[in-house]
């Protein structure tokens, strides 16, 4: 096969699989081709270049088709530069005054069957956050995290699970009224909880850990986009400044994080920084970002960064944001569509239907 071919070739599957994603279905080899924009977006480029740099134009079929290559390239590009540093910050940066109350954020997935516990405890303890997230976390990772937890760490929740899906939630902070929530299924937890500062305001917290459409585990993107949905309701409608953190099992320009962010009324702290990709940490060419920080406007950022391997295949995502209500405005997001609302209330109807369509296959 000839350069031209080879070519022309991918410049079809390329905007193939662009397009593929914007089918309204959830099935998993549909959804999947959400998460490797990034990859996709740099082979189109190169795709380009080497087309310009190669090939005459010599009739109308090429430029057609460079025109088509061309178009698929700012298509994909569009729905990734908001998470480079060309693009408008959504969370602005945090004051320079000391007396600002400040939050410490660590969130890490780290692999049920991984059983090198010294990267982690290392990292704990070298950012000494405030409130820590684990994900996929069984009662082996809980011992290990515990026996190196300082005393500071007074209030946690903590559901070890063996199904990759047990998550604890350890904090200096006091936790208020927090509760172990099965928004879609009951072996898919998540955590709710307010949270005091020590300036005395209260914030509201919720962590999760949605499960991935996969053929494997789950072959429809329906509870994952549900329970998204669900708790971008509960954002929008609580009384108090919101964070939400966790493994999304999603990327941040996907339809369904959009949907989330723009109905729960939240802004992405990765906006106009870089992508800080978080998975796949044991694939160098395929990386993208799957654990998150979404913020009600009341949050500004001090500090994010994706923390050392710990040999999970995930990087520990930490983010430190400072809380300053009196700075809200300026960053405040639209008020959430009466198009987006409708958008997640049919999600949320879909996981009705499929658990209706489950009982009546038992019955």
């Amino acid at each position: 096969m000839n350069l031209k071919k080879f070519l022309i070739g991918f410049g079809f599957t390329a905007i193939f699989f662009t397009l593929l994603p914007l089918v309204p279905a959830d099935y998993w080899w549909i959804r999947m081709f959400d998460f490797p924009l990034i990859q996709l977006t740099t082979l189109t480029f190169i795709a380009i270049l080497v087309y310009f740099i190669k090939f005459d134009f010599k009739n109308l079929k090429d430029y057609i088709f460079i025109t088509a290559l061309i178009g698929c390239f700012i298509f994909q590009f569009s729905k990734i530069v908001p998470y480079t540093p060309f693009y408008k910050k959504e969370v602005l940066n945090a004051a320079s005054n000391p007396n600002i109350q400040k939050i410490k954020l660590l969130t890490a997935n780290v692999l049920q069957k991984n059983e090198y516990n010294d990267g982690l405890i290392a990292i704990v303890k070298e950012l000494n956050a405030d409130v820590m997230v684990f994900t996929e976390a069984n009662n082996r990772w809980q011992d290990a995290i515990i026996k190196h937890l300082s005393a500071d760490y007074r209030y946690k929740v903590e559901l070890p699970l063996d199904n990759t899906y047990g998550i604890l939630m350890y904090s200096k902070f006091e936790l208020i009224n927090p509760e172990i929530k099965f928004m879609v299924t009951d072996s898919i937890p998540s955590i709710h909880s307010k949270l005091k500062l020590p300036s005395g305001d209260v914030i509201q917290l919720f962590a999760v850990h949605p499960t991935p459409p996969m053929p494997q585990e789950n072959p429809l993107s329906t509870d994952r986009d549900a329970e998204l949905m669900m708790t971008a309701k509960l954002a929008r409608e609580s009384l108090v400044p919101v964070i939400v953190i966790g493994d999304f099992n999603d990327i941040p320009w996907s339809p369904t994080t959009l949907l989330f962010q723009n109905t729960g009324e939240l802004l992405d702290v990765r906006v106009g920084r870089g992508f800080y990709n978080t998975f796949n940490a044991k694939k160098y060419l395929l990386r993208w970002p799957l654990d998150h920080v979404f913020v009600s406007p009341e949050f500004r950022l001090k500090t994010l960064r994706n923390c050392e391997s710990i040999e999970s295949d995930h990087f520990p995502y930490y983010v430190e944001l400072s809380f300053e209500p009196e700075g809200a405005k300026p960053q405040k997001p639209e008020p959430a569509s009466i198009e987006d609302l409708e958008k997640a209330k049919k999600q949320i109807e879909k996981l009705k239907t499929k658990r209706m369509s489950h009982e009546n296959v038992q019955l």
